[in-house]
């Protein structure tokens, strides 16, 4: 079980984090609360082989971001219903090293290196 301070303070960065995320979205040209795909990157290309190439380039990106935000809130809502740190595939608590390196970690690091989940 973690110390409820080190919890706050796992809580600040994820919630830091998510700000983050959200921001480079909306400055990306999405919608963080909507996985549409509709960024306008036609603006300023003459050239529709360009824009087609920065369109698909703006969609990984945006994929990434969005993929990216959902862990994060993910390990807030696990914050939340007390389950944040307890490993999803064997039950058993994930280490400190582990979180404080990737906050969002829902394997413990045996697991991980098992290949299961992210």
């Amino acid at each position: 079980m973690l110390e409820p301070s080190k919890l706050a303070e796992l809580r600040a960065e994820l919630e830091q984090q998510r700000e983050n995320l959200r921001k480079e979205i909306v400055e990306q040209g999405g919608d963080p609360d909507s996985d549409d795909a509709a960024i306008d990157v036609e603006r300023g290309f003459a050239d529709s082989a360009h824009s087609t190439a920065e369109r698909a380039r703006l969609l990984s990106v945006m994929k990434a971001l969005r993929s990216n935000l959902r862990w994060v809130d993910r390990a807030l809502t696990k914050m939340e219903l007390g389950t944040y740190g307890t490993c999803e595939r064997c039950g058993n608590p994930i280490g400190l090293e582990r979180l404080e390196a990737l906050p969002w970690a829902i394997l413990c690091i045996d697991c991980k290196q098992k290949g299961e989940g992210r």
